[in-house]
């Protein structure tokens, strides 16, 4: 389950998955609103997951299987966990770029004070990096960063990436009541993306059930003031706060297709249907996932979401 979709991303346009990190999930932060759950391994070694020959194989025999009009517009690393922790990642990043078609890494942006890790980002054609919180005390409840991580050294590791970064920049800020939609934490986080000068700020809320189930959206009053202070530094700032739409890439396989987006990506309801439709498949396919207990029922906002199931013996 290398590589899904693909998916519509708000950032994106069409974007095929790439999930370079085997579960559990493996990551540096423990973040309340994670839509992939909580974390299962926190740390911040760099390690093997998989041969970056692999993935370069599984994303080309997915991409074969696509239709035209199904072609992603990036390859995007976007995985169960942080794709960092990968240390194969700058490899695989240059054998997909001969493939021809734009990198993508969506990043927490916590390990970017490794020398190597900003080597490998450098690589990429575009990075999104994660802008939650302006204190060490919000980073701590927001985040829950792995305990050999400083506030200070992460946010210098991102202004050396910046610094010398020569593809697109993102930032993307998640905000959350009652944790970091107060002013002061919006007045500091937007101070620190000012100094990334990305090409585009982003400001999201959930929209999928959070590793958290007390996890809300603020509401319009702190979202609105969240665009005015980013705007007032003068910073390209956009919301991301609608649902992508239903337009998921299928490959023909249903089975596949379902396990595969939703190791990392829910499903809503509306979105999986449009898919079965796709793969000319029907809904006994999903009864069936939920009874081998491969997949299961989250509601969040209202919405009905299927996620990946996972058993662990730890």
């Amino acid at each position: 389950m290398i590589s899904f979709g693909p998916v519509p991303s708000r950032r994106l346009g069409k974007s095929l998955g790439i999930n370079n990190i085997i579960s559990p999930k493996a990551c540096s932060y423990g973040c309340v609103y994670c839509q992939v759950g909580k974390t299962i391994k926190k740390s911040i070694k760099r390690e093997t997951f998989f041969k970056s020959e692999i993935i370069f194989e599984k994303v080309e025999e997915h991409l074969k299987r696509l239709s035209s009009e199904n072609y992603p517009d990036y390859l995007t690393f976007v995985s169960n966990g942080e794709p960092t922790l990968d240390i194969n990642l700058g490899r695989s990043i240059e054998l997909l770029k001969k493939i021809g078609i734009p990198v993508a890494v969506i990043t927490n942006a916590s390990l970017l004070g490794d020398d190597s890790i900003r080597k490998d980002l450098r690589l990429s054609d575009l990075v999104s990096v994660k802008m939650d919180a302006g204190d060490n005390e919000t980073w701590q409840k927001v985040n829950s960063p792995a305990p050999r991580l400083e506030f200070e050294k992460v946010t210098e590791g991102k202004n050396l990436f910046a610094s010398d970064f020569k593809g697109i920049l993102y930032t993307e800020t998640m905000l959350v009541e009652g944790l970091n939609d107060f002013s002061e934490n919006l007045i500091n986080v937007a101070k620190l993306v000012h100094d990334l000068n990305p090409a585009k700020a982003y400001l999201s809320i959930p929209i999928r059930p959070p590793a958290r189930s007390s996890v809300k959206a603020p509401g319009p009053e702190k979202l609105n003031q969240a665009w005015q202070i980013f705007n007032d530094m003068n910073i390209n700032t956009e919301f991301l706060t609608g649902f992508e739409g239903t337009n998921t890439g299928f490959t023909g396989n249903i089975y596949e297709d379902i396990l595969n987006i939703t190791a990392v990506h829910p499903l809503r309801e509306d979105s999986l249907i449009k898919l079965l439709q796709s793969d000319n498949a029907d809904f006994g396919v999903v009864d069936s996932l939920i009874r081998q207990r491969l997949i299961r029922i989250s509601v969040y906002g209202g919405e009905k979401f299927y996620m990946r199931e996972y058993h662990l013996n730890i």
